[in-house]
Formats: C-alpha cells, structure tokens, sequence
C-alpha cells in the first residue's frame, strides 16, 4: 500500500476517526490492528518474518530479564543472558543477512572464483533492516538494564510493527517510543493541524521537488556513456531527489503519527547545512546514527581488544595519535556497517569506507588544522569560513552520491572522471531527457523550472528552521483563513506539479 496512494489517505483516515472515537483503553489495540493489516496488505509471507522477529525479541527480554531475577550469582547470570542476546542478535540478524546479502555472496564468488552458481529467488520484505534494527536495539538495551523488559506479547508487537514508521523509521527506542503507543490519546485540534501540514509538505518534497528530480536522475545515471557531459548534473539531481525523498517520506511519517499524539524521533536536521561529514551524520539519517553510536561505535571503543590497541598506539605513536587510532578504527567499523546497511553490493561498502575515512583523517588531521587556523587568522564565527566549510561537505557528500547511484564502482569512477573532462551542459537539451509520455527540450525545462522553484522555497523554510523558528507551531497561531489557503495551495501544487511514482512503496527507503 502506497504512502502516496489514496488507498493509504483513507486508510489513515479510518485509522485516526476510530482511534479517537473508540475508548482509550483500547487505543493501543487499535494501532496494533491497523498496523498488522497495513504490513499485511503486502503480502502473507512477508508477514511471518515481522511475527518472527517480534516473537525471539519479546521472548529474549522477558528471559533475561527473568535470568537476572532469579540467577543470584551475577558471573553466572550474566554469562546466560550473554548467551541468550548472542542467540536473538544472530537469529535476527542472520535472517536479515541471509534475505539481503546471500545473492552478493553469491556474485562475489562468481566473479572471485569463476563460478556458476545460479542467484536465489528469496524474499526481501520491506521495511526488514528498520524493524530488525529497531528491535535489536530493544534486546540490547534491556541486556545493558537500560529499560524493563516488556511483558505484554501484544503491547510489544505494536513497538514493532508501527504501521507509520514501520517501512522507512525513523528507528525508534523503547524507553520513549513505548510509553506513548500504549499511553491514551485524547482528541485535540493542534497536532491535528500540525500533522497534517508537515504530510502535505512531505508529500510536496517528495512528488514535486524528488520525482522531478529523479527523472534526470535516472537518464544520466542509467545512460553515463549518452550523456557523459552531465555526470556533475546528475549527481546533483541525485542529491536533491534523495534528501527530498527520504526527508519527505519521514514527514509524512512523523506527521501521521502526530494525526495519533504521537512524536517521533526527528531523523533530519537540514543535512546539507553541515560544515563537516561528522556534523552532516549528526543531521543525516539521525536515529541510524545514533544507533550506529550507541550499539556499535560505543561497545566497540570499550571493548578489550580496543582498550588493547589504544595502549599499543600511545606506546608507538604517542598519546595525542594513541587517542586518536581507536576512535578513528571504531568510526571505520561503523560506517563499514553503514555501508553494509545501505545495500547488497560492493559500490555501498565502497561508500560507506569513503564516511568513515573521511571522518577518521579529520580526526588525526584535527592538530593541525587548528595550527593552519591560527597560521592563517581563521576563527570558527567567521562567515567566510562557515560557508567555505558548508561547501566542502556539500563537495564530499556529493563525491560519496557517486558510489551510492552509480551502477556499480567503476561506472561511479567513470562518472566522476567524465564530470572533470567532458563536461557540457547543452546535453541536457540535446535531445531532451525524456519525462514519462512527455519529452522534449520545453518539459526539460519547465521540469528544471519546478524543480529549482520547490528547492528554493525549501531552502527558505530550512534557513528559517536553522534558526531556531518553530514554523509549525507559527502555522497553528495564524487564522483559519491563512491556514486554509496554504492548505489548499500544497494540495494543489502536488498534481499540478508533481509526477506520479511507480515504486513500491513510492519513496527510495520503503525498500529497505
């Protein structure tokens, strides 16, 4: 079921008129149903691997929990409930693993070895990397004590299974998740409005800004060697269609849970405003960072055998660099998982690498950049720096677009090498990217038009935004009059300027 289908409106619709029309107690129950019959819509099958993965992390939690309550000797209770997350995080993982990875595995022997072996027809249901994530996340922090077991099978699938954020996040923690899917609701007009203007605003960077975007997109990436003048263009394309996607569809993710009372976690925070690659992965893809962070960068930095290597570094090569090398090889283990997460395929790993190099020469190079600014009399509050800055990351995290979109590393490398010799910009007009019936040099450039018009009018409410105004709160203030009209301005935009999307789901990250 389509986000950007009228059959998910009026589902959402049903779901929002019923939960506040039913008593309170049974709220909760009622997400639970509608978000089991939203992931059902796509199929039976897919199903079961959702049931499974909510089956083996409600049963981990409630076993060690029950292990340490019962087991007094702490060595022991501890060794046992070790052995019961090993068992949930492989079991879970593994499944995810085996569904995403088997046939990369499979082309990388093939290549590797010169062998045959077929592909496999396996089934990848959407949304897997977001709901695994977010409940191994779960069994962790119950492991480390952080939060309390959840007892209630059925309260713990609805953490799971939340159908707004179910296929694209943001991934969601227990501590603060939980306590607002099962607390009650009671109608109230504000979050009403509020919900509903950041999903028609998610709906407008997605069908106005991305999927004209992607048009362009999809012609220079899918044709480098036709327009081998336009790898700059399409890269850059590429950037606005996929921040627009991806932050789009979180917009109306968070606005529909708003529709219910509820607020989740923000996953942007206007990432191409960013002075360096670790500030933009504080504003990019938020919870997957803060994820990365607390479930895989912290555990490694503290492990022994790091602790190990952090003494053999200071030995060798001092403290200031000692300190350094374990946080850089940690960064490197993460964004190699990144990378990993992103897709089943070398060019993904490739950029994931990319992240975390970057990052980690940052971090060694740190010394001394700060002497080159004193050299230099740079101060961090001068303008000049902060925007040369901001370039810089936008040039860096549009180098990395490359090794996302591109067909595979060498096309990525290709394009990059055509972007810096054969550069011409007429191709874009010559003979006319083609835009679904339509085509032609006069669509090309009303397409051009509407695409620089919405990334404009985003980059007015992303500088409003980022300096600290509450636009939302602003909205529900204004009088009914003003807030209709803007209302039915976005309402209007969306078919008049928008194209239709085809993909499952419509926006890039339901796939994952």
């Amino acid at each position: 079921m389509s986000l950007i289908s009228m059959e998910f409106l009026l589902f959402v619709i049903l779901a929002v008129a019923g939960y506040y029309w039913i008593p309170q107690k049974y709220q909760w129950i009622w997400l639970l149903a509608f978000s089991y019959i939203y992931y059902t819509s796509g199929g039976i099958r897919v199903t079961c691997f959702l049931v499974f993965t909510t089956l083996t992390s409600w049963g981990a939690g409630v076993w060690m929990e029950k292990i340490s309550e019962t087991i007094k000797d702490k060595r022991n209770a501890k060794r046992t409930k070790r052995q019961i997350l090993t068992a949930a995080l492989v079991l879970n993982f593994g499944v995810l693993g085996v569904l995403k990875y088997t046939n990369f595995a499979i082309d990388t022997a093939n290549s590797l070895f010169g062998a045959e072996f077929d592909r496999l027809q396996l089934l990848l249901p959407l949304g897997i990397s977001f709901y695994t994530f977010q409940s191994m996340g779960y069994i962790l922090d119950v492991y480390w004590g952080r939060v309390k077991a959840e007892h209630h099978l059925f309260r713990f699938a609805l953490f799971v299974s939340f159908f707004p954020q179910i296929l694209q996040g943001p991934i969601g923690r227990y501590h603060s998740l939980s306590q607002q899917l099962y607390a009650s609701h009671t109608f109230s007009w504000n979050p009403i409005q509020q919900g509903f203007l950041r999903i028609l605003w998610g709906y407008f960077k997605k069908m106005v800004i991305a999927d004209n975007a992607v048009i362009f997109v999809d012609a220079i990436f899918e044709h480098p060697d036709l327009y081998n003048g336009l790898g700059i263009v399409g890269v850059l394309a590429y950037s606005i269609q996929l921040y627009c996607d991806f932050s789009g569809g979180m917009d109306v993710v968070i606005g529909i849970a708003e529709l219910f009372g509820i607020h989740l976690d923000e996953n942007f925070k206007r990432p191409y405003f960013a002075v360096s690659i670790t500030d933009f992965w504080h504003r990019w893809h938020i919870t997957l960072g803060t994820w990365m962070k607390d479930y895989v960068f912290y555990p490694v930095s503290l492990s022994g055998w790091m602790k190990s290597f952090s003494k053999f570094a200071k030995k060798t090569c001092g403290k200031q660099t000692g300190r350094t090398l374990p946080i850089c090889l940690a960064n490197l283990i993460v964004f190699l998982v990144v990378g990993v997460w992103h897709g089943a395929a070398w060019k993904f790993i490739i950029y994931g690498l990319y992240n975390g190099l970057i990052i980690a020469f940052s971090g060694l190079m740190a010394p001394s950049y700060r002497k080159w600014k004193t050299a230099l009399h740079i101060t961090d509050n001068s303008t000049a720096f902060h925007l040369f800055q901001m370039f810089r990351t936008f040039l860096l995290v549009n180098i990395s677009w490359f090794f996302d979109r591109a067909e595979d590393v060498k096309t990525a490398f290709l394009m990059m090498r055509n972007t810096l010799t054969h550069f011409n910009l007429g191709q874009i007009l010559e003979p006319g990217i083609e835009i679904g019936e339509a085509s032609g040099t006069t669509y090309t450039l009303v397409a051009i038009g509407v695409i620089l018009a919405g990334c404009l009018l985003l980059f007015v409410v992303s500088v409003l935004e980022e300096q600290g105004k509450n636009l939302a709160e602003i909205f529900v203030r204004q009088h009914w009059l003003v807030k209709g009209a803007v209302y039915l301005l976005l309402i209007l935009l969306l078919p008049a300027l928008g194209q239709p999307s085809g993909e499952a789901g419509g926006f890039i990250y339901a796939q994952f």
